[in-house]
């Protein structure tokens, strides 16, 4: 066994045992564990762990624990895990479907099925690069996860406030070009297409819709649009562009 000295900042303090928040504490670890290991005994899974420092200096998750070590664990800094200009694309837990619907309105590919299990979220995530989002920590400790994210939030609007901040989607989003129901980018169609398949008083008052290859649904910008363009900017507490 190894004692050691831990100290969680910010938010991951609402990982721990509630005697342990906040505070400083001595906590022993199993023979030859790393840092990885010994945060996920505590509850709080790696994904979560941003800067590390041992005594003082910077470390990684693999850094064995050593006897006397004093180690501090940091939230990520925001924005977190997306290169200037590129979107990144997640994975949403059977229990975060408002979430996915959000993320899918605000332009980002999300894959979202309810009947997945764990170890399909996890192949699924790494199959395609995807960030995986969820309420339950222990999905996260998977060694297999490389990138995650915990949903602290309940209620979808601020769930997505939360993750939008935390991977800065702000910069990069692209709103109201996938599917809702299909994750399927929208495709422009031709207004003469278009008519004979929405009721006659949208084909008299709109001249530019689109549709989802996948389940051919047509769409335009209607009271509907407004009303979640109005949402979204509430959420995130910003102007949401036409898409």
């Amino acid at each position: 066994m190894a004692t050691a000295h831990f100290r969680f900042h910010g938010e991951l303090s609402g990982f721990l045992a509630r005697e342990r928040r906040g505070m400083g504490f001595d906590h022993a670890c199993a023979r030859a564990a790393s840092v990885k290991n010994a945060i996920e005994s505590l509850g709080v899974p790696h994904t979560e762990a941003g800067r590390l420092l041992v005594n003082g200096k910077p470390a990684t998750l693999a850094r064995a624990v050593r006897e006397g070590d004093v180690i501090e664990v940091y939230p990520h800094a925001a924005p977190e895990g997306c290169d200037a200009g590129e979107a990144p694309a997640f994975v949403a837990d059977a229990h975060l479907g408002g979430l996915a619907r959000l993320l899918r309105m605000l332009g980002f590919d999300t894959a979202y099925d309810n009947t997945l299990a764990d170890r399909d979220i996890i192949d699924l995530a790494g199959r395609e690069g995807r960030i995986v989002l969820t309420r339950d920590r222990e999905l996260l400790k998977c060694r297999d996860v490389l990138r995650g994210g915990f949903v602290h939030a309940r209620k979808p609007e601020v769930q997505l406030k939360e993750v939008a901040t935390r991977y800065g989607l702000e910069r990069v989003m692209r709103p109201f070009t996938l599917c809702l129901h299909c994750n399927l980018r929208l495709e422009a169609i031709a207004r003469a297409a278009a008519v004979e398949r929405v009721p006659g008083r949208i084909a008299e008052r709109y001249t530019e819709f689109v549709r989802c290859p996948g389940c051919e649904r047509i769409f335009w910008q209607g009271s509907h649009w407004e009303r979640m363009r109005a949402m979204l900017g509430a959420s995130l507490a910003a102007k949401i562009p036409d898409g």
